[in-house]
């Protein structure tokens, strides 16, 4: 058993187009609300559950030396030093409500480095694929972020926290940044936004309150393309990530702490 990315990879996008393929079969079978977490808009379907167990299972019986983390719990301890990072549906509300806009995202992580990483949109079968230092693909064309552009030209992605008081301070940001860019895209999945920034299909991206399995397989697609992803803090002290291409970031940032989204560093 070998720990090179391509090999991981290799079986991350096995994994993906089955985990896939049950995502599909569930959301056309009607799905409910099993659960909520934080708030009673961060919802958590049967699918996510079933998901990330087939997930977690393939992976494991693959290579069973291996640690896992899932978002929906499983956390298992590992001794080969790759631990897979996995979010079985990355935008449960989209998915819930028949939306196109959700993915499954595995990443790999070896030695505490992401060394490869699949975002597999379900319902449209597109695969954005990377391994470190190969480039990332999209259905195995190579992305590439778009050139940079002033900020007032530049269609930034967002997401919110479902905790209603921060939310509400979240509103506060998203006002001070609207009239400073060219717009703004709120998807509903956070994979899904940093790859259309590694595509050149957006000019930034910013969310407080991501979480590592949401940005762990996208993170390096958006690198890979050219892009740069910081994990930095919001007001709210919830983990805040900001994402552009690497030549405009630094503007970027600075714009992004103007408008009231970066806590104390």
């Amino acid at each position: 058993m070998t720990d090179s990315a391509d090999d991981l990879l290799a079986l991350a996008l096995d994994v993906a187009a089955e985990a896939a393929a049950l995502a599909v079969r569930m959301r056309a079978e009607g799905m409910s609300v099993a659960h909520t977490k934080s708030s009673p808009t961060d919802v958590v379907t049967a699918a996510d559950r079933a998901v990330e167990e087939l997930i977690r299972t393939r992976l494991l019986t693959a290579r069973p030396d291996d640690a896992f983390l899932g978002e929906e719990g499983d956390d298992d301890a590992g001794t080969s030093g790759v631990r897979w990072v996995v979010d079985p549906i990355d935008g449960t509300v989209n998915y819930l409500y028949g939306s196109h806009q959700y993915a499954v995202s595995i990443a790999a992580e070896l030695d505490g480095r992401i060394v490869a990483g699949v975002v597999h949109r379900p319902p449209t079968g597109t695969v954005y694929a990377v391994a470190l230092g190969g480039g990332s693909t999209c259905d195995g064309v190579p992305l590439r972020v778009r050139d940079v552009v002033p900020l007032e030209e530049r269609l930034v992605h967002t997401g919110f926290s479902y905790v209603r008081e921060v939310r509400a301070r979240q509103a506060g940001y998203i006002a001070a940044l609207l009239p400073r860019v060219r717009d703004i895209r709120r998807p509903g999945s956070c994979s899904l936004d940093l790859c259309a920034v590694a595509a050149g299909e957006a000019d930034g991206y910013v969310e407080e309150g991501a979480h590592l399995w949401d940005h762990a397989a996208a993170g390096l697609i958006l690198e890979e393309a050219g892009g740069r992803i910081d994990v930095l803090r919001g007001p709210s002290d919830l983990r805040l990530l900001a994402a552009a291409p690497e030549a405009g970031f630094g503007p970027f940032l600075r714009l992004l702490e103007e408008c009231g989204f970066v806590g104390n560093r």
